[in-house]
């Protein structure tokens, strides 16, 4: 066992590492790459212009609500119109400006270097939403969405908020045997006729998921149909009860 001693050295050495490599490669925005006092932060005009979600927010999507707190829970009016699976959910952003700017440069630039720093903000909200053995699963991408972009955007922010959270995490448990076509432009009903039958439990995980709090994880809700889709078919298979978290959150008025 080692000594505090020596435990206490280790911690020093970690830190004049880390102070040497500050100074040699200091941090910078993760938009615009201006010197930041932080690793993973955003400079001032950057920050401005990415459209956190603050205050009074609606409980199943996490969209930023008008007014004062009412001391209960609220849903906005697209989350009240629709009959959502999960029973909890948070955003982190707005999906508009500095936001969009972002969940493109991680979903299409390659810049997985983004995925500590989105994850870390995701766990500040996911904490409203953690219970004792909450099981963090990704939205999955279809084998050949897989093999074009490399990674799945949804599978790398679950998995660095998993280890944030320090809960498990599984990465596939859910499959989506049905390519599906971009939802761009769709009306929300076709969206949601669209995801029919897109995704599926893995056979392998069925035991794993049977009476578990599941977090769903995407990178962004627009509908809310793809969530949605994979929120049944978690609760199909037995999972006690989905809440959901998206980096962004797309708005009409956005």
């Amino acid at each position: 066992m080692a000594s505090s001693g020596s435990l206490q050295g280790g911690a020093r050495l970690r830190a004049v590492v880390r102070a040497g490599l500050a100074t040699v490669f200091p941090p910078q925005c993760l938009l615009c790459g201006a010197l930041v006092q932080t690793e993973g932060g955003l400079c001032g005009p950057c920050w401005r212009d990415t459209p956190f979600c603050h205050g009074l927010r609606c409980d199943l999507c996490g969209v930023p609500l008008p007014g004062e707190d009412p001391g209960f829970s609220i849903a906005c009016d697209d989350c009240r119109g629709l009959d959502r699976p999960w029973v909890q959910g948070r955003s982190v952003m707005i999906y508009d400006h500095g936001a969009r700017r972002l969940v493109l440069a991680l979903k299409h630039g390659d810049r997985l270097d983004l995925a500590p720093a989105l994850a870390g903000w995701m766990a500040v909200k996911a904490q409203a939403l953690l219970l004792p053995d909450t099981l963090v699963v990704p939205v999955p991408a279809h084998r050949w969405r897989l093999f074009r972009r490399r990674y799945n955007q949804a599978a790398v922010l679950a998995t660095a908020l998993a280890a944030r959270l320090e809960r498990p995490v599984l990465p596939d448990l859910l499959r989506r045997p049905r390519a599906t076509a971009p939802q761009d432009r769709k009306s929300v009903g076709d969206r949601y006729a669209a995801m029919t039958g897109a995704f599926a439990v893995s056979d392998r995980h069925r035991a794993r998921i049977a009476g578990a709090e599941v977090l769903l994880v995407d990178d962004v809700m627009t509908s809310g149909a793809t969530l949605d889709a994979c929120a049944r078919v978690c609760l199909e298979a037995g999972a006690a009860n989905v809440r959901v978290i998206a980096l962004a959150r797309a708005v009409r008025d956005a």
